[in-house]
């Protein structure tokens, strides 16, 4: 299994990015897609999640600014960032969960596959 991110970069504050996770080596679409973030000396902490079927899972610190997304024929997942602020530079993750449901998408230890990450950094 791979989960390739791309697309962090260095952007103003109040920018935006658009952030994605092309997977393979699994059934794309019968798997749950997360994004998680560590800024530096920091625990690594859930961003956003979306389910098999679509629905969303944000942290309250995102919602209104991130949006998930996904693109089952594409085997890929998306994270668009509006309104960028300083304290939204980390590395972002994107994972995989063949198993979580309902709340459990908010937590790392569900997730079966990590990509390597993407550096996002935000500059005031």
């Amino acid at each position: 299994v791979q989960l390739q991110a791309s697309g962090g970069g260095l952007v103003q504050a109040g920018g935006s990015l658009r952030l994605s996770c092309a997977a393979s080596g699994l059934t794309f679409s019968s798997n749950g897609m997360g994004w998680f973030r560590q800024a530096s000396g920091e625990e690594r902490e859930f961003v956003t999640a979306i389910r098999q079927g679509g629905s969303p899972y944000y942290a309250d610190s995102v919602k209104g600014r991130f949006t998930i997304s996904r693109d089952n024929a594409k085997t890929t997942v998306y994270l668009q960032m509006n309104s960028l602020k300083p304290e939204d530079t980390a590395i972002y993750y994107c994972a995989a969960s063949q198993t979580a449901y309902s709340g459990n998408y908010y937590y790392a230890r569900y997730y079966d596959y990590w990509g390597q990450g993407t550096l996002v950094t935000v500059s005031s």
